[in-house]
Parts: structure tokens; C-alpha cells; sequence
């Protein structure tokens, strides 16, 4: 009884310990200036949406959130964003592999006056840990680049590709 007590402690530890663990993550990298969605909330049909993608192609190539748009990261360019998309109250939400490099692309939108801006919570890897589909230009995959290996460790579902 003692062991199975142990385990049980040490299974719900475990649980908890990875969840606040993202959040400790993004508390350590983010500014948190801009709003999170989560991927429950964003999966709510609702209102149209555009989703920016913010990691660099080969991630984005590899799989991506459906009808999301690659902007990338390094190469950025918040021109294209201002010529393609001219209502600043249009929502968007922009995501990463965990939702750190996408915090820094929302936040350019908020300078430029984009009003309605969110960044995904957790990232494609939240997105996939939580069994939503991901596609590439084939179709629906379970692929995910996993950008590294010291960050591959938060994607949970799915196959991890590094190139």
C-alpha cells in the first residue's frame, strides 16, 4: 500500500510539476505584455482568426496549425503583416514551438497598432500535447519540429524531427 501510495504522489507530482514548469518557462522569457490563449480556447470555433507563425521555415514546413501563415522569426518583416493585414482590430494570434519567439513578433504587432493581438500559450507543441491536429503541405501530420533538443523536451505527443 505504501509503494502504490509513493507512486501516486510521485505520478500527480510529476503532472504538476511539468505544467508549472511551461509556465516557469514563459514567466523566465516573456515579458507577458501580450495576452495568452490557450489551445482549448483557440480550438473554439469562434470568430475568424488569423494565426501567424512565427518559427523559421523548416518548422513551419514540417507542420504548422491549419490555414496558419509562416512569418518567421529571424527574417520578420512587420511591413508584409501591415500591407496584407490593414484592419488593426483584426484578431490575431501568433505562435512558436513553446511561445517565446512568438511574444516577441506579437509585440511588434502591438507597437505598429494592432489591437486584438494573443500569443498561444504553449506553442504548436501545447497544441499537439493536446491531441489537435497540425498539418504540412501533404495534409494532416504528426510531425513537429522540435526546434532542439533542450526545448523538444516540452513537446509530449507526436514525432519529434530536428531537420
Amino acid at each position: 500500500m505504501k509503494n502504490k501510495i509513493l507512486y501516486l504522489f510521485t505520478f500527480l507530482s510529476s503532472i504538476s510539476f511539468a505544467q508549472e514548469s511551461i509556465s516557469e518557462v514563459l514567466k523566465t522569457y516573456n515579458s507577458e505584455r501580450i495576452p495568452y490563449i490557450s489551445v482549448q480556447e483557440l480550438a473554439m470555433p469562434k470568430t475568424e482568426t488569423v494565426l501567424l507563425d512565427s518559427r523559421e521555415l523548416i518548422e513551419f514546413e514540417t507542420s504548422h496549425l491549419k490555414d496558419a501563415i509562416h512569418v518567421g522569426y529571424d527574417e520578420f518583416d512587420i511591413e508584409t503583416i501591415t500591407n496584407s493585414i490593414t484592419d488593426k482590430s483584426t484578431k490575431i494570434v501568433v505562435y512558436c514551438s513553446l511561445g517565446i519567439r512568438s511574444e516577441d513578433i506579437a509585440e511588434q504587432l502591438k507597437k505598429e497598432g494592432y489591437t486584438n493581438v494573443f500569443n498561444l500559450f504553449g506553442g504548436i507543441f501545447e497544441w499537439k500535447n493536446n491531441n489537435f491536429k497540425v498539418y504540412n503541405a501533404k495534409g494532416e501530420t504528426e510531425n513537429v519540429h522540435a526546434y532542439s533538443k533542450t526545448w523538444g523536451k516540452w513537446l509530449l505527443k507526436g514525432n519529434k524531427i530536428y531537420d
